[in-house]
Parts: structure tokens; C-alpha cells; sequence
């Protein structure tokens, strides 16, 4: 029997109208603004902090994962038709699809199988507009950079060579990490060097996930930090009046989308920050939208538990008072192989021994999630190769450990497949009485905050800082930074700044390489390693294999 491909099965579903999943909600359809019949913008009238108080913000997250991620998405999203069909009132909170990925390796970001958000390619592809502002917003601070640079008139005497802000596309293109500008001539700007970031690596997708509201929206890019006059002055993007126009640019974009689940259930998607450089979460406008809407929201946030839920419950859920009451580890059987030292052709081959030597990096993400005062739920995402004695260890050694893991089958049987999950997660929902607790206080020495999240949550022994990281830490403390939460930029592959050290790793120090400011956003990024903000493609990009009929039908889109 054939099995039909992710694109197949979404679009073998007969969506319902957006008007019809906002009834739902209890929305009126003169309060959408409609992107066609199965997309919506929501207004933010309708975050309300009372109904947030009430409602239950459920987190997943994952094991360190392999190459080609471990399925949270489709996790979440099976979670959410789990809990609807226990009787729950759900929606699920997602971040949107960046087009680098989509035609690089990773491809698309609307879940799998039965466990889908749709239209799978309208949201994979240009969805409603919002990276697209990103850029455009991202490139505008860059023009009037240039362009001051440039003017006689207003010059701010910045020195070309301080400037730390790049542009960006949404796309993965190596030609473009480093570039020479402004050459042909005084008519044609200013010679230096710049880049490209990927859209998803820019500060403005950052801010716009950070932002509470639009007049925050509006200081936050005012705060960006461009680079020095000649005289060592401080240069953000206010002094070059870019706020307004950047936010209005960005004046739709702020503005959550509504879609929906294969089984006709609400979802919100927006925004879309990398995880290993960025904060890797959805706006906080729209997990606050979530929280108002319905009774349970289920959320995600990007790669290992130790890049994106980290940055989640110490840097998002401070800043927005949000009070997460569960986490979800996903972990897949393919996963713990890997940790057990599987090569990538023996991931999907039975073997105990690999099991055994694997666990132990679900174990110390299980310690990790607990260091904030929630109780996790281990998601087994079920794949076909799995063995029962396999997956009975792994919910033995975690029972062992006062933690229930769930085989999720969310995959291959959408809501009723992930049923038992549901239940576990509801379980801990209900038993949560105390409230999370953050890591670290965002008023401690930034020494402290970084040391602290590095032998806590990665277990390192200790940090080591290069020259040029002390050298930024005197720029932070100079410029009134220090009470910043951190973000840390490393590698999603390990616990270490290392990516090829797997397992659960002891005896080893990380270094920080620098520190860069990120005023806008409102945290500052030390960067351990060296950190890609624009991918390349692969030799086969998945761009090959797409097609598109004469009638707009796509194929090979995943």
C-alpha cells in the first residue's frame, strides 16, 4: 500500500473556511482580515491578560536533535488534536516557515503526516507577507545606514567600519555571507564590507517576536544598536529617525495568522527567530492571543531543549509573564541511536546497546526542564522501525525517573493517536500548583548569567572567555546593557559547543568566542563557536525536487 507524502494527504483535506475555525473561537467574520478563503489575520484587540491568567501554556520541546530534527511541530500539532479530542479546548502557537529551509535540506515547518497545519504550501511559502516586511524593514535601517553614510546633510559621522547591522533574504545563499558594497564610483555610496543574514537570523524578526504591543514595536527598533560615530559615540537606529517607517512597514505583520489543523482545529502561526542564534519562539502577541482564545495552547520552540526552550522559559516567558504549566520532551527512537553512537545508516536498525548508551541525553534534558520547576511529559515520536522493546526501555528507565512517557502517533493517526499523550500532559497540567521559576535573575553580572546557563543546562564545567568577548563585555557594561537576559548562540547538535560530541558529555568547558548586542530585541548574544546566519545549500537541494502542473497543483513539497 502506497503512503501518501505530507503535501498528498493536506491536500486531499477540504478545509474549512477561516470563517468557519474563527466561529470557533467565538470571532465574527467582520473582525478577520482574510487572506483568501483559509487565512486570516487576527486583530490584537482581542488579548485579553485576564483569560491568560486562566488558560494553561503547554511547551515542546526535544532531545538534542539529529540532522533532521526530531518532529516537534508534528508532535504539537498531534498534541493539540489530542487534547480537542479528550474533550480539551486547544489550539496550537507555531512559528512560520523560513523559504531557506524549505528548498535547502530541513523542508518545510507545517508538521507531518495526519498531524498538519493548512494550507501546508501557502504557509510554507510566502504564507501572508510577514518575512517578507522582515526584510523589507531589516533593509531599510540598512538604505539609510548607506544612505547617512553617504549625505552631507544630517551626517551622523558614523564610521563605516563599526556598522554591526547586515541585510538579509530569505533564502540559503552563501555567496552572500560576506559582499563588497558601494563600489562604481562616489554617485554609488560609501566602499565596505557587508552581508546577508537569512531573514530569520535578523534583529527585526527578533523584535517583532519580543514585542508586546506596536508602540513597543516601535521602540524596540528604534533601540537597535547600528555601530560608533568616529568619536566613539553610540549609533542605534533612532538617531537616524528609522523606527516609524521600519514599523510601518511592519504595521500587518504585528497582526497574528490564523489557519487550521488537518481535524478543523484553530492554529496560530507567526513569527519565525532561529533557535541556535536567535530566541527560536513564536511572538509573544501571539501565544498571548492563544492564551486568550482557548483553554489549552500548545507551543513550540526550536532545536535541542537546550537552545530553544531554554531561551523560552528564561528569556520569553520573563519578559511577557507568561507561566508555562508543562513541557513536553519529544525524543524519537532514531534520536537515542544516535547519542548511542549510531552512524546515520543505522539510526532506523533495532539496537539495544545504542538505547542504553543514548539515554542518557534525554535524562539530563529531563533534569534540565525540572531546574525550572515544571515536570516534563517524554513524547515518543513513534516511526516505523521502532521496537517495542526499544520504546518499553525508554518508558521504564523515565517511570524509573517519576517521569511518563507516551508513544505519540500523531504521524500516522493525527488527534487519535496522540490520545494518551494528551491525557499525560493534562495530568500535569492539572497537578501544577506552583509557578515556573527562571534560571537566573536578569540583574545578575552577565558573567554569571552566561556561567550559569553553561554549567546548568549544558553541564560544562566552567566558561572560557576570549579576548574579544571581554572586550565586548566592557562595550555592554558601557553602554547600560547588563541587565539583558542572555541568548546563546551554539550549536544545536550538542550539549557542548562542539557539535560533534554527543550523549550526555562531562569534563569539558565552553567558549565564548564574543558577544554581540541585540538592544532592540532586548538581550545580548554570546556566540560560542562559529555560528552560520546564512546557510548554504545542500549538494541535492529539495528545490529539485519540486514541481509545479499547469493548474498550480505543487508536488515534492514537504
Amino acid at each position: 500500500m502506497k503512503h501518501l507524502s505530507d503535501i498528498e494527504i493536506a491536500q486531499h483535506k477540504k478545509l474549512l473556511h477561516i470563517k468557519e475555525i474563527a466561529a470557533k473561537l467565538g470571532i465574527e467574520e467582520d473582525d478577520l482580515e482574510m487572506f483568501g478563503k483559509y487565512k486570516a489575520k487576527l486583530p490584537l484587540s482581542f488579548i485579553d491578560p485576564e483569560k491568560i491568567k486562566k488558560n494553561n501554556l503547554i511547551l515542546v520541546t526535544a532531545i538534542t536533535p539529529t540532522p533532521a530534527g526530531e518532529g516537534k511541530t508534528t508532535v504539537s500539532i498531534g498534541l493539540t488534536e489530542g487534547l480537542n479530542k479528550i474533550g480539551k479546548q486547544a489550539m496550537v502557537v507555531l512559528r512560520e516557515p523560513s523559504l531557506g529551509p524549505v528548498f535547502g535540506i530541513k523542508g518545510g515547518a507545517a508538521g507531518g503526516g495526519y498531524s498538519q497545519v493548512v494550507p501546508m504550501e501557502d504557509i510554507n511559502l510566502h504564507f501572508t507577507g510577514d518575512f517578507n516586511a522582515v526584510e523589507k524593514a531589516n533593509n531599510l535601517l540598512s538604505a539609510l545606514i548607506d544612505n547617512n553614510l553617504q549625505s552631507t546633510v544630517n551626517n551622523l559621522n558614523i564610521d563605516s567600519r563599526t556598522v554591526v547591522w547586515k541585510r538579509v533574504i530569505d533564502m540559503n545563499d552563501r555567496s552572500l555571507r560576506n559582499i563588497v558594497i558601494g563600489l562604481g564610483g562616489t554617485v554609488n555610496g560609501i566602499p565596505r564590507e557587508d552581508g546577508f543574514n537569512i531573514t530569520p537570523a535578523s534583529e527585526v524578526m527578533a523584535i517583532l517576536c519580543m514585542a508586546t504591543d506596536f508602540e513597543n514595536l516601535k521602540k524596540r527598533l528604534g533601540n537597535i544598536f547600528v555601530g560608533f560615530t568616529f568619536d566613539n559615540k553610540p549609533i542605534f537606529a533612532r538617531d537616524l529617525k528609522a523606527e516609524n517607517a521600519m514599523a510601518i512597514l511592519l504595521r500587518d505583520a504585528i497582526k497574528p495568522n490564523l489557519v487550521q489543523t488537518l481535524e478543523e482545529n484553530p492554529a496560530i502561526i507567526h513569527g519565525g527567530p532561529f533557535a541556535n542564534i536567535a530566541q527560536g519562539t513564536n511572538t509573544i502577541i501571539a501565544t498571548k492571543m492563544g492564551l486568550s482564545l482557548s483553554n489549552y495552547v500548545v507551543t513550540e520552540a526550536g532545536f535541542g531543549a537546550d537552545l530553544g526552550a531554554e531561551k523560552f522559559l528564561n528569556i520569553k516567558c520573563v519578559a511577557a509573564n507568561l507561566n508555562p504549566k508543562a513541557v513536553v520532551l519529544v525524543a524519537t527512537i532514531r534520536a537515542l541511536h544516535h547519542h548511542g553512537g549510531a552512524k546515520k545508516e543505522e539510526y532506523n536498525t533495532p539496537n539495544m546497546e545504542f538505547i542504553k548508551k543514548g539515554f542518557c541525553n534525554l535524562e539530563k534534558h529531563i533534569e534540565n526542564i525540572r531546574k525550572f520547576n515544571i515536570e516534563p511529559v517524554v513524547a515518543i515520536n513513534s516511526f516505523i522501525s521502532d521496537t517495542k522493546e526499544e520504546v518499553d526501555y525508554i518508558i521504564e528507565k523515565c517511570a524509573a525517573l517519576g517521569v511518563q512517557a507516551v508513544v505519540s502517533e500523531g504521524w500516522e493517526k493525527g488527534g487519535e493517536g496522540t490520545k494518551k499523550l494528551a491525557e499525560a500532559v493534562v495530568k500535569v497540567v492539572e497537578a501544577t500548583k506552583s509557578q515556573y521559576k527562571p534560571l537566573y535573575n536578569w540583574n545578575a553580572p552577565v558573567k554569571e548569567k552566561i556561567e550559569t546557563i553553561a554549567k546548568e543546562i549544558y553541564g560544562a564545567d566552567g566558561v572560557d572567555f576570549e579576548k574579544k568577548a571581554l572586550l565586548n563585555l566592557k562595550r555592554i557594561d558601557r553602554l547600560g546593557f547588563n541587565n539583558f537576559p542572555i541568548c546563546m548562540a551554539k550549536t544545536q547538535k550538542s550539549f557542548t559547543d562542539n557539535e560533534t560530541v554527543l550523549g550526555r558529555p562531562t569534563g569539558f568547558n565552553v567558549t565564548v568566542r564574543e558577544i554581540e548586542i541585540s538592544a532592540g530585541a532586548g538581550f545580548i548574544i554570546p556566540i560560542l563557536g562559529e555560528m552560520m546566519r546564512m546557510p548554504g545549500l545542500p549538494g541535492v537541494p529539495a528545490s529539485e525536487g519540486m514541481t509545479i502542473d499547469n493548474n498550480g497543483v505543487i508536488s515534492g513539497l514537504s
